[in-house]
């Protein structure tokens, strides 16, 4: 079973991301915030990580240089709900070690769960 930690800052949608992950079989665990994520992440080992980029605190790109080095294996997806840095996002996340997906939100679940599964099946 392919495990996926989603990291959103509103709950909201990190429990409705978890929820649509669990109800197709994967075992998921939610963070709010990218030094929670991290710290779950260490214990859990997640195979997929599905993050927001703009967080209070650290960001989720800054979240993923963290994977990076503590979990190379880990397949990344970036959500962003800011639309007006969008390029910017997509430029910053081609900076990164490891190749990152980045969809808005809100995105469809249909969508995210194809992204989720090719990334799981490459890897």
């Amino acid at each position: 079973m392919h495990r996926i930690l989603v990291v959103d800052d509103e709950c909201l949608i990190a429990n409705t991301l978890g929820l649509i992950f669990r109800k197709q079989g994967f075992e998921v665990r939610v963070s709010y915030s990218a030094d929670d994520a991290l710290q779950c992440a260490r214990s859990f080992s997640p195979h997929l990580l599905l993050c927001d980029i703009g967080m209070p605190g650290r960001s989720g790109l800054e979240l993923v240089d963290d994977f990076d080095r503590e979990l190379p294996e880990c397949q990344v997806i970036l959500l962003t709900g800011d639309y007006a840095n969008l390029v910017h996002a997509r430029e910053q996340s081609a900076w990164l070690r490891r190749p990152a997906r980045v969809l808005t939100k809100p995105c469809n679940p249909c969508d995210l769960l194809r992204e989720a599964g090719l990334l799981l099946a490459a890897a």
